[in-house]
């Protein structure tokens, strides 16, 4: 495990070693937290790196922030030990390759290889953080079926949040951004979640 107590450093050990998980203060010196997750996740070198988000902001729109940024999870101060603990294994649990027997999907131009945990349109490679990549290939193994975001919520993150239903959509939204025209297969169904849409549609 390394440390750092300020946001250059923190940066520069996570290019350099690229650790399986980050813990991330977004009261930082020198550089906000919410600017190292940034430069993370726009790095493909780094992207895929999960980030826990430690905070003593609590309001509704600092979670959605942080989850537009990329961050996997949010934990706000004071915190127990054990709930850090146990959110942590969580994210790791959901960074492993999917436990479905169809390894391989291939839906028009898009290509997702769970065992390489990779996606690629048209052979260009489209970088995703692990909890995005989950949720696609939760969506796109389902495809023609609806998944409610309680579901998508237990399947993807592990566990149930108390009323975040927010924070699938705020993760649906930067996957469709990333997929681009592929992201219009991702249908909101109102009310409900999304599904992903047939390809026979």
């Amino acid at each position: 495990m390394v440390k750092t107590f300020d946001g250059p450093s923190g940066l520069e050990q996570a290019r350099k070693i690229r650790p399986g998980l980050i813990v991330l203060d977004l009261m930082l010196p020198l550089m906000d937290g919410k600017d190292v997750c940034r430069a993370i996740k726009s790095n493909p070198l780094t992207t895929s790196i999960p980030i826990l988000m430690l905070t003593a902001k609590a309001e509704e729109m600092d979670r959605v922030v942080g989850f537009e940024l990329g961050a996997d999870d949010y934990v706000t101060k004071p915190f127990s030990p054990r709930e850090l603990v146990l959110r942590a294994k969580a994210i790791l649990r959901r960074k492993q390759i999917p436990q479905e027997d169809q390894k391989i999907i291939q839906i028009g131009n898009l290509l997702i290889d769970a065992d390489r945990h990779q996606v690629s349109i048209q052979n260009r490679v489209v970088y995703l953080t692990s909890t995005e990549f989950k949720l696609l290939f939760e969506l796109a193994s389902r495809r023609g079926r609806i998944q409610t975001r309680e579901n998508l919520l237990n399947k993807v993150w592990g566990y149930t949040y108390e009323g975040y239903a927010r924070t699938v959509d705020t993760h649906v939204r930067r996957l469709r951004e990333k997929l681009g025209s592929m992201g219009d297969w991702i249908e909101t169904v109102r009310g409900v979640g999304y599904r992903f849409r047939d390809e026979e549609e």
